[in-house]
């Protein structure tokens, strides 16, 4: 019997040769031929690389197939042979089913990348893969095992439906818990509690643990569904292994960064100790504990926040190239994005920025104090780092940029507060009839009436300027809350008025269209007038 086998493919050959094919069997691998997968029933049976007879792998290939649809369903039932071959300088393996060819494997159909190729070891593969494929084209047309695979169908996605329900359950009754106890923490201590955020946290890890065991159970179903029929078993076992690789891929990804992210941990909890190093140390400085004499109390909060923002920084930096995927093209090319993006479009903002360092280390001016700055008069509430916020007489609040109050003077009047107080000045132009000292006597005792303003230092009056109609005086006055200022001027002018009034002395100063018949002086008799002041 394998005496007439041996025969039988001998005879084949020789026709191939009868037949013309004989001149283009010659093949070397200098040939350029795409490889071509036999695949039966969704299974790979083999790859073919090698032309044979004048026929690509492709073209080998279609015509497998062919013979193998074209086989009678009784030949199902024959042995399967893999008889060897030589022909001229190829050598190879037929692979028959009873008396009807399949296709032939060639040596030159062998992986090339394989170091040693055994071509006896890749036919028993191709063997044992088309009995598979044959016991499936048998198992198709059994219709017991197409009831099981219903059954299986049907049962695996009832189970699926009640894993997905439970699972959504769960999930929002679990999320619902959580953000109710959320909240009643939030509504106890009405500010935040660390608390509240892991629950906050573990709320939406919950959302997300959710999505990720749906996802599982969609994929454990669709798996189950392909292997239950035997046409999609192959598919089943290809997105099997896909998603073992995809797994196996992640977790070594998981295990390849752990080194990286346990450096990283390490450098953020030691960059985290300095910096709660350096901020106690400046709260020393601003409680006054500790007294340096480049380093005031009123700088002290900018410091820190520059100091915390370069050791942050520093961390970073140092820890930036253990990050999982720092060295590669996507983290590159966003890092170069995001610092163009900033050097773009961050120059206004680094504008206002320095002038508010400027603005704090010049100390012009702090929180509380009241200031002028051209047309804004008030106390200021904020000093921030692109802006300052000052609280007019009108309760507005107006937002100054920095670089504004670094081009514009400013007038604070709480600056020397703790020591003389805030100075304020108002000024009165009185005729040349009226006694120079009579009208100082009288802007003092209306200051003196005025209880905004302090005794010491005492007020004092000068003339400013001895003018063609008019002498020009001026009152300054010391108190010690800047915000009343307006309200202290106001009564202050008031009191002026009423010692005049009393007095006599007239305040309107007058322009003269002619001289009057006698010279407009002051008498030394009347040089020091009694009882002039106010009552």
């Amino acid at each position: 019997m394998r005496a007439f086998t041996c025969c039988r493919a001998l005879l084949i050959g020789l026709g191939l040769l009868l037949l013309g094919w004989g001149p283009q069997l010659a093949w070397s691998r200098s040939d350029v031929a795409a490889p071509a997968q036999l695949r039966w029933l969704q299974r790979d049976i083999a790859t073919l690389r090698a032309p044979l007879a004048g026929a690509t792998p492709q073209e080998r290939v279609d015509r497998a197939l062919e013979r193998i649809r074209a086989l009678p369903v009784a030949a199902m039932d024959d042995p399967l042979q893999a008889l060897p071959f030589v022909l001229g300088s190829q050598t190879g393996v037929q692979f028959l089913l009873g008396d009807h060819l399949l296709f032939s494997l060639l040596r030159e159909d062998l992986d090339p990348e394989l170091r040693d190729p055994d071509l006896q070891a890749q036919a028993d593969l191709v063997r044992t893969r088309l009995e598979l494929a044959r016991r499936a084209w048998h198992e198709q047309r059994d219709l017991q095992v197409w009831w099981l695979a219903l059954a299986k169908l049907l049962g695996g996605t009832a189970l699926a439906w009640l894993l997905v329900r439970g699972v959504s359950g769960g999930s929002r009754r679990l999320g619902l818990w959580l953000e109710y106890r959320r909240r009643h923490r939030a509504s106890e201590t009405g500010r935040i509690d660390w608390r509240e955020l892991l629950d906050r946290l573990a709320s939406r890890l919950t959302g997300l643990v959710h999505v990720l065991l749906l996802l599982l159970i969609g994929v454990v179903w669709v798996e189950w569904v392909l292997a239950a029929f035997p046409l999609t078993q192959p598919v089943a076992e290809r997105w099997h292994q896909w998603l073992v690789e995809q797994l196996t891929w992640v977790l070594h990804g998981i295990g390849q960064g752990l080194p990286g992210l346990l450096t990283v941990l390490i450098v953020m909890l030691v960059t985290r100790a300095v910096a709660d190093l350096f901020s106690y140390f400046f709260d020393a400085v601003q409680a006054g504990r500790v007294q340096l004499p480049f380093l005031h109390p009123e700088t002290t909060s900018a410091t820190r926040r520059i100091v915390a923002a370069l050791v942050w920084v520093l961390g970073i930096g140092i820890a930036y190239p253990y990050l999982p995927g720092a060295g590669t093209q996507a983290f590159q090319g966003l890092s170069v994005m995001v610092g163009l993006m900033v050097t773009l479009g961050a120059t206004g903002i680094v504008t206002q920025a320095m002038s508010g360092l400027l603005l704090i280390y010049a100390r012009a001016l702090r929180r509380g104090d009241f200031v002028s700055v051209g047309q804004v008069e008030g106390v200021v509430t904020e000093v921030g780092p692109l802006a300052t916020k000052v609280l007019n007489l009108r309760n507005e609040e107006i937002t100054v940029p920095n670089a504004v109050l670094i081009a514009s003077p400013i007038h604070n009047f709480s600056k020397l507060a703790d020591t003389q107080g805030t100075l304020v000045s108002t000024q009165v132009t009185i005729g040349y009839d009226a006694p120079w000292r009579q009208v100082h006597e009288l802007l003092t005792e209306a200051a003196r009436a005025t209880p905004q303003f302090r005794a010491e230092p005492a007020p004092r009056v000068f003339q400013r300027a001895l003018s063609d109609f008019y002498v020009e005086y001026e009152l300054i006055v010391s108190m010690d809350r800047p915000i009343e200022r307006v309200a202290a001027l106001s009564t202050l002018h008031a009191n002026i008025q009423d010692a005049f009034n009393r007095a006599g002395v007239q305040i309107m100063s007058p322009h003269y269209l002619g001289d009057p018949p006698q010279p407009v002086v002051v008498p030394p008799e009347r040089w020091h007038p009694v009882g002039s002041g106010p009552a």
